[in-house]
This record gives structure tokens, C-alpha cells and sequence, in this order.
């Protein structure tokens, strides 16, 4: 009888053990995912309100997901790690966010990523259009995405993917028409602030100088289309086409005043010495050299919550393209 007793109360502890053991199969830890914002960085304290608009946005549109910010510039990199160490620099500029001192670059935030159980990464880029930067970027993500190892279980991530750019990528998913037109609408306050000025409107771009930069020449014909009594152009710190282009389409167009903003995501370096500082070279000088009266305006892109928006837009079809 005892054996039996013994017999039976072991075979209710294996049932059970087994029961909770299924179950626990049954119930899978959700996989973990997080939010890379890969962004070109800024030494400027004042322009690193479009970065931050850019990461809050991210944050609401993905509640429950990290959103981290990664630098793309080794030298900003470097000088904000600097600063890190510089308590009078500090107090000075009590407005800097923490993390803005310890910032790395997308290939070390997405390791940081992975090694804390991260294994869904979503990198959004906030390039204007596709061009060198995003090109060495949307590299190295495909690069990782393609890892392979003898079993499955073992890869690093179990899916990594790339947003495109603002101004879009060529391929046949997403048009990058439609992207253009999506943007020339988003700055359409810029055309009423020309306007109001009685001026031309000028952006500067950054541009490139290995990729062609026609996605530039696109925007700009989508605004004139759109804004057929006002003086629209686009121009590039690199690449096609230059200040020196911009200046004699102004010239030929008897243009004597001009609204000039960065068409960046932020208002920093570029924007302060090459747009509108008081160096030789500036924009703002040579088209005030040519008799033509500059109002620029510094202001980032990502300070605009459309262009925000975009962004976020640009990543959510990015994982739906991609069962994310």
C-alpha cells in the first residue's frame, strides 16, 4: 500500500513538473525591441533642440520601445566627451541632456543594444537624401543583418532594418517621388515667410560630392511647381549645385533680396559659418558682395514637427516593409 501511495503521489509531481514546464514554454519572453536614431550630431548647444524634438517624437509614436541616439561624427563624438570633463563648461550649459555627453557611434549603440537582450533593432537615418552618410550606414546595418552562425538561435539579432532617408531612396517599395512632395509640403511656412519678406527663398543643403545630389534639383523644382510667383533655390555646401550656381540663377532672375535657411536637420556648424557667418566664403557674404540683401534664418529642420513626423512615418513603413 505504501508503495503505491509513493507511486502515485511521484507520478502527480511529474504530471505537474511537466504541466509548468509547457506552460513556461507557452509563455515566451516578448523579444526586446529598441530604436537607433542615427544622426550626423551637432556641436551646438542651441541646434540640439531639432535632435531632441526628432527623439521625443520617436519616443510618443513608439511607447514601450527605447529610442537611443547614436553620432555619426567622430569629431562631435569627441568634443562633447571633452566637454563631459569640463565642470565650468558644464554649469554653463545646464541645458544639455546627460546622455548628450556619452553618445557613441550606430554600430556602438547597436552593440550596447545587443549585449543588454536587444535582438529587434530599428535604425531610423535622419539624412536629407541618400547620399554618402547613409550609404556607409545602410552598409553597415545589411551588414549585420546578414550575420549568419551554424545555429539560429546563436545570431546576434534577429532582425535589424534601416528607415530611409528624408528626401527618400531610388527602388521600386517606396517611391521617392512621393517623399519629395511630402517634404517641399512640410517647409510650405518657409514660401509664406518669403513672401511676407517681398524676397526669394534659398536653402542650403550639405550635398555631396560622390553621390549626385538630383534628389536637391527635385525639391527644388517641387517647390517652384508649387510656388510658381516665387523665386525658389536650392543649393549645396557639396556637389551640385554650388552657391556660385544659386548666385547666378538670383542674378538672372533680378532677385535683390533673399530669405536663406539651412535645408539641415540642424542649425549648427554649417548653417552659423558657411550659410550666414561673416567669413569670405559665406553664403550670406558672397550674395551681399553681388548687391543682394540676405535675411537668414537658423533653423533646423528637425525643429519642425512635420519633419519629425516624417521620420517616424519613413520607420514605420520600414518595419511593416520589413515584418518588423
Amino acid at each position: 500500500m505504501k508503495r503505491l501511495i509513493v507511486f502515485t503521489l511521484t507520478l502527480v509531481m511529474m504530471i505537474s513538473m511537466s504541466t509548468t514546464a509547457t506552460s513556461s514554454m507557452g509563455k515566451q519572453k516578448p523579444d526586446k525591441k529598441a530604436i537607433v536614431l542615427a544622426v550626423f550630431g551637432t556641436t551646438y548647444p542651441k541646434a540640439l533642440q531639432s535632435l531632441l524634438n526628432l527623439k521625443e517624437k520617436m519616443g510618443h509614436a513608439f511607447p514601450g520601445i527605447p529610442v537611443k541616439m547614436a553620432f555619426t561624427s567622430e569629431i562631435i563624438r569627441a568634443k562633447w566627451a571633452r566637454r563631459a570633463k569640463d565642470p565650468k563648461w558644464r554649469t554653463v550649459h545646464p541645458e544639455v541632456p546627460e546622455f548628450i555627453y556619452t553618445v557613441r557611434n550606430p554600430l556602438a549603440t547597436i552593440a550596447n543594444l545587443q549585449d543588454a537582450g536587444y535582438l529587434h533593432i530599428a535604425v531610423q537615418s535622419t539624412h536629407i537624401f541618400a547620399g554618402e552618410e547613409y550609404q556607409n550606414l545602410k552598409s553597415e546595418i545589411e551588414a549585420l543583418d546578414a550575420i549568419k552562425t551554424l545555429r539560429n538561435r546563436d545570431k546576434p539579432f534577429k532582425k535589424i532594418i534601416l528607415g530611409r532617408p528624408a528626401l527618400g531612396v531610388s527602388g521600386d517599395v517606396r517611391p521617392y517621388w512621393a517623399d519629395i512632395i511630402a517634404a517641399a509640403e512640410i517647409v510650405k511656412n518657409d514660401t509664406v515667410l518669403a513672401r511676407n519678406n517681398k524676397s526669394a527663398l534659398v536653402y542650403m543643403g550639405h550635398g555631396n560630392e560622390i553621390f549626385s545630389t538630383s534628389a536637391y534639383v527635385e525639391f527644388e523644382a517641387v517647390l517652384r511647381d508649387a510656388n510658381p510667383d516665387l523665386p525658389i533655390f536650392v543649393g549645396t555646401v557639396e556637389g551640385f549645385p554650388g552657391p556660385k550656381r544659386i548666385l547666378n540663377g538670383l542674378r538672372n532672375a533680378n532677385v535683390k533680396r533673399v530669405t536663406l535657411l539651412p535645408l539641415m536637420v540642424v542649425a549648427g556648424d554649417h548653417a552659423a559659418n558657411d550659410m550666414a557667418g561673416d567669413e569670405p566664403d559665406s553664403w550670406k557674404n558672397m550674395f551681399e558682395k553681388a548687391g543682394i540683401e540676405v535675411l537668414p534664418v537658423l533653423r533646423g529642420l528637425g525643429e519642425l514637427d512635420g519633419w519629425a513626423d516624417l521620420y517616424v512615418r519613413h520607420l514605420k513603413e520600414a518595419m511593416a516593409d520589413n515584418g518588423f
